[in-house]
């Protein structure tokens, strides 16, 4: 099956006035997003982020490595027919309103008449703007504006979307509208990467994480399998007696009155990972 994202060795130097020797935002980052998945990479501020975001828009050209869309090179303009972009902080004209804003993208997009008016009023419906369809960006709020945003990315119909700090500065009332968006557009099959410090909502929506850190990928893998915790077992038992308690797991299987409900690795939290894979390794 093709990969909605595919970057390979990915290296990223920036030459800097004064320094002979370049700084290297991105080192040998490899990545691989399936189609309908929901994909997060975080890291600290200054780890290379939203530099291999822009890599895989194409915005930037890699010193080395590939990145590829849906099997098309990043640097060709074809490959973002069907990607949406929400960066981090998005700027809209304040004086129009929201119906306009996302008219004013449709028809940069091509659409016209009915086909345009009726997205509009899709895409106001999903991300619950449709009440403030009238009302000038200038008087919406933060998670308003990340809201439109968001449908402003959504109106070509993309199969990938790229989110960049969706939620940064947003309160919790319109972090959780945003989430469930993220949500909605996983239930439609859209591939997602998002890129996030809130390790909170990282964690509740996606499938599959990577943790950068100083330009290199740390880790990388399924949620449940980061964040297990591999020299432990945990076993959770149903209707057991105290005395059961002592006699372990095949104790439980022959006992007629007990249910064993899950045994497997106890998990950590991702801020926990996040921490100890980032902090163990800076430099004394």
């Amino acid at each position: 099956m093709e990969s909605a994202v595919e970057i390979r060795h990915l290296v990223k130097e920036f030459r800097l006035p004064g320094h002979k020797t370049p700084l290297r935002a991105v080192d040998d980052v490899s990545i691989t997003i399936a189609p309908g998945e929901v994909y997060g990479l975080i890291g600290p501020n200054g780890s290379g982020k939203s530099t291999a975001m822009k890599a895989l828009l194409g915005l930037v050209a890699p010193t080395a490595g590939t990145c590829s869309i849906f099997g098309n090179d990043s640097l060709k303009v074809d490959s973002r027919q069907e990607v949406g972009f929400l960066p981090e902080n998005p700027y809209f004209y304040k004086h129009l309103t929201g119906a306009e804003t996302l008219r004013f993208y449709g028809k940069l997009c091509g659409l016209r008449g009915p086909s345009l008016e009726k997205k509009v009023g899709e895409l106001l419906e999903l991300v619950d703007l449709t009440g403030a369809r009238d009302r000038r960006l200038g008087g919406y709020s933060k998670g308003m504006l990340q809201r439109i945003g968001l449908a402003q990315a959504l109106v070509q119909e993309p199969r990938l979307v790229i989110l960049d700090e969706p939620t940064a500065g947003v309160d919790p009332i319109g972090s959780r509208q945003i989430r469930d968006l993220i949500f909605e557009l996983k239930g439609r099959g859209i591939t997602v990467f998002l890129c996030s410090h809130l390790l909170e909502q990282v964690q509740e929506v996606c499938d599959r994480v990577g943790i950068i850190f100083r330009g290199r990928m740390v880790k990388e893998g399924s949620l449940d399998d980061l964040l297990s915790i591999d020299d432990q077992t945990e076993v959770i038992l149903r209707n057991a007696s105290p005395e059961l308690l002592a006699k372990v797991r095949e104790a439980v299987l022959a006992d007629g009155a007990a249910e064993l409900i899950r045994a497997g690795k106890p998990k950590t939290t991702l801020e926990r990972l996040f921490l100890q894979e980032t902090l163990d390794r800076k430099e004394p």
